[in-house]
């Protein structure tokens, strides 16, 4: 049965996917770990390590692409082409640029095979990589999911959240083999995404539970069993789950009193003696955004998968909206940018905020 765990932030989906591995390891089945980012990979064979002394002989651990690259395209590339790759190029927006026309940008299509798929120098275009695999599949007659088959027959994908446009497809056709496909992750936590394909647009992001609940596919979606956030305090918890209304809220696992818990809101004046008080990790939307060079700082993305004691946000202008008012617009993205901020701390979270907006926010304490 292949099944889909929602888990919220600090509910331990890591520890999940290193101990059913390990067991499986153990009971004599090949497995896969594949997760989007390197800092992912490493913190599983670490937490693997941990456990076990050694990531198992019969376990592989590596990135999303690392697995498309080495299992969808390398061993039937000479279905579609008949030279090497060289690897992949990563871009952040639509790669094959043909031309820069006066009113739009022109690219190539995929009538144009290489320019479509590769750069000059043979690279893969990392927004396209998906979708190369996908057609691999067709012009090998299946061969090249029926060997993912052969190779593996536990397959863990962590960090679901984070796959957009054609890595859809590909999962869809994991689905139909007889591996058995556990997929983890936290929609809440969608601040990154592997490529910005018009595929499946509307699944992006923290929206990508929707695609799961087409009952063609056949995945059991358990969204129940890591409800509980083991890292933060219960005000914190509770802060967090009114960004993502619609979604089983968390509920808090730390029972730790420091004195200084839950979230409040800082004003701008009082920000020298908040972080001499409780040196917080500042964390903000951009690094254009001016923090206190004598205080580690990091941006809202950069954070993700950290457990930090105390934090101070430096909030965008729409998340103040938000907390201003509940029902203010805001973006999917800027929901998950801030749960991920908010998320990161045991202990406490500061906001800074100004003297008129203060007055606005009516439930959080203010940090006197």
């Amino acid at each position: 049965m292949n099944r889909l765990v929602i888990a919220s932030a600090g509910s331990g989906k890591t520890n999940l996917i290193v101990k059913s591995a390990v067991d499986d390891a153990k009971a004599g089945k090949r497995v896969l770990i594949t997760t989007f980012t390197e800092a992912c990979e490493h913190e599983i064979r670490s937490k693997i390590i941990q456990l076990n002394g050694c990531v198992p002989a019969s376990v592989d651990i590596i990135t999303w692409f690392s697995f498309l690259i080495r299992h969808g395209v390398k061993p039937f590339q000479g279905c579609l082409f008949d030279f090497d790759t060289k690897g992949m190029l990563l871009v952040s927006g639509r790669s094959g640029l043909k031309f820069q026309g006066k009113m739009f940008p022109v690219y190539w299509g995929e009538d144009d095979f290489e320019k479509f798929y590769f750069t000059e120098d043979k690279r893969i275009y990392s927004d396209k990589l998906a979708q190369l695999v996908v057609r691999l599949q067709e012009a090998s007659k299946g061969l090249v999911f029926e060997r993912i088959r052969r190779c593996y027959e536990k397959i863990y994908i962590d960090e679901v959240q984070d796959l957009a446009g054609y890595d859809l497809e590909v999962l869809d056709l994991l689905f139909k083999i007889d591996s058995d496909v556990l997929l983890v992750g936290d929609p809440r936590q969608a601040t990154y995404a592997t490529n910005n394909s018009r595929k499946n647009k509307k699944y992006v992001k923290s929206a990508i539970v929707n695609f799961f609940l087409d009952e063609r596919l056949g995945i059991d979606i358990d969204d129940t069993s890591l409800q509980v956030n083991h890292r933060c305090a219960p005000a914190i918890c509770d802060y967090s789950n009114k960004l993502f209304p619609n979604m089983n809220p968390a509920t808090s696992g730390n029972r730790d009193v420091t004195g200084h818990d839950g979230v409040f809101l800082v004003v701008k004046e009082k920000l020298g003696q908040y972080l001499e008080s409780f040196q917080p990790v500042q964390l903000r939307d951009s690094i254009k955004t001016e923090t206190d060079s004598n205080y580690k700082s990091m941006n809202f993305g950069k954070s993700k998968g950290l457990t930090l004691g105390r934090v101070l946000i430096y909030p965008s202008a729409p998340m103040v909206k938000w907390m201003c008012n509940n029902d203010a617009e805001l973006t999917q993205a800027a929901r998950s940018k801030f749960y991920v901020a908010l998320t990161r701390a045991k202990n406490s979270v500061g906001i800074v905020v100004s003297k008129t907006e203060v007055k606005k926010i009516t439930d959080l304490d203010v940090y006197e």
